[in-house]
């Protein structure tokens, strides 16, 4: 691939497109930062700064027993700019890594600013640059003059700008005594997981649901939903019947535990090839994480769920990477051109700065005349980046968690959740010392 010599152009100042241009600076590669603020604010931010923390000032776990956990240890053993300056301005947060949002980004801004091949230029950027490696690391907020851009550059279809999306759970936390396997008037493979409810159970679970904490919408997500995916609570407060003759319907579904069609069915749909994840079946939700916890867990079945990610609806600009780019976080179509942070379908701060770092480590190798080595899957970062490649399931945004990691050997149900956690990081990071060497 013949690429014009010159900076490497990095759209965005958020956490991705500052850890990119870290590593690229770091070993000698010339970079354009390019950041809208302050000329112009999405309607999520209010600081001029770089690497504005918005949502939360906590990283979550900082325990490797944890996946985010896990990740954050091997962003530090790859010189993180992001994990360096939320270490350097931690606030106490028990087991967690929250941080001062000011200093933070201060701090960001101060060691991007010390690099004299860092050039940060304060102005929107609404086409891509025809020329050069281009990476495209806008965040969930693109700006909508940009979003027609990568839209046209790729495909209309594949550009998402609002997120609907349900809970999934642990498979090995589910009481497989109250769930049974079946798909709708037996028609193919019994591909769906049952947990049944008589009329009891789901006038409890409905009266739960309507009456949960919901997260507040921001001023911008206050739009109409569309009826193919609202919230179930909105389905819920229609009338105490909306749920089961919607996304709880047991239409074509026996129990075989007693020869009767259920009340109320949940179905759970496995959300990977090995079986690892299930995903709640039309329950997307504005629910709060504590409440969804509470409400969920009155599912027969899933009064012990552990959740690997939990249900929203947000404002979300991403693409539909399994479709659009390599696993080298190249856009297929367009190699020069490299998709990094929540853009690509990642969820959270310390997912989006892991994926900004690989984009930074994949140009530096493209021009220093290397072959591009995508990470271990064994890692959180291979793991991470292969969510964003594996065209087998319907493409949604995700936090980093085991369920995405390969099987671990050997028969390890017994085992706590904070053993097998051990296991998954002693693997990893062994995995990502080899894959360092090779770097």
């Amino acid at each position: 691939m013949s690429i014009n010599a010159g900076p490497v152009k990095i759209i965005g100042g958020g956490l991705a497109g500052c850890e990119a241009a870290s590593q690229l600076s770091r070993r000698g590669i010339p970079v354009r930062l390019y950041e809208m603020k302050p000329g112009r604010f999405s309607p999520a931010h209010k600081s001029p700064q770089l690497a504005e923390l918005v949502c939360s000032n906590s990283l979550r776990s900082n325990a490797i027993e944890n996946a985010v956990g896990l990740l954050k240890e091997e962003m530090r053993r790859l010189n993180s700019l992001i994990i360096q300056a939320a270490d350097a301005t931690a606030v106490p947060a028990g087991s967690a890594l929250a941080v001062d949002r000011n200093r933070f980004s201060a701090f960001i801004e101060q060691k991007l600013g010390e690099q004299n091949n860092i050039e940060i230029i304060r102005e929107e950027i609404t086409e891509i640059p025809p020329d050069g490696i281009v990476i495209i690391a806008t965040g969930p907020l693109t700006s909508d003059a940009l979003s027609r851009t990568i839209a046209a550059r790729t495909e209309q279809d594949s550009l998402s700008f609002y997120d609907a999306i349900s809970p999934i759970v642990e498979t090995e936390s589910l009481d497989m005594t109250k769930v049974f396997a079946a798909s709708r008037y037996n028609k193919g493979a019994a591909d769906y997981l049952n947990c049944p409810m008589n009329r009891e159970e789901y006038e409890a679970f409905w009266r739960a649901v309507i009456a949960a904490e919901e997260v507040p919408l921001h001023d911008f997500e206050k739009k109409r939903f569309f009826e193919g995916c609202l919230p179930i609570e909105v389905i819920a407060k229609r009338g105490i019947d909306t749920l089961a003759h919607g996304p709880m319907k047991p239409v074509g579904l026996i129990d075989p535990r007693t020869g009767e069609q259920p009340y109320a069915v949940v179905q759970l749909r496995r959300e990977d090839k090995n079986g690892i994840l299930y995903n709640i079946v039309g329950f997307q939700t504005k629910m709060t994480w504590p409440e969804q916890r509470r409400v969920f867990r009155m599912i027969p079945g899933l009064e012990n769920a552990e959740f690997a990610r939990y249900g929203s609806i947000h404002r979300n600009t991403f693409i539909n990477a399994p479709k659009l780019l390599l696993p080298t976080l190249q856009l297929r179509s367009e190699q020069r051109i490299f998709f990094a942070g929540q853009i690509t379908g990642v969820e959270g701060y310390v997912e989006s700065s892991a994926i900004g770092l690989l984009a930074g480590l994949y140009v530096w190798r493209l021009l220093s005349g290397n072959g591009i080595i995508t990470p271990p899957p064994e890692t959180a970062l291979g793991a991470l980046t292969g969510h964003l490649t594996d065209s087998e399931k319907t493409f949604q945004p995700m936090n980093v968690t085991f369920g995405l990691f390969p099987p671990l050997p050997g028969k390890i149900r017994r085992k706590t959740k904070k053993e097998k956690g051990a296991l998954y990081a002693t693997r990893a990071l062994e995995a990502l010392a080899g894959w360092q060497r090779d770097l």
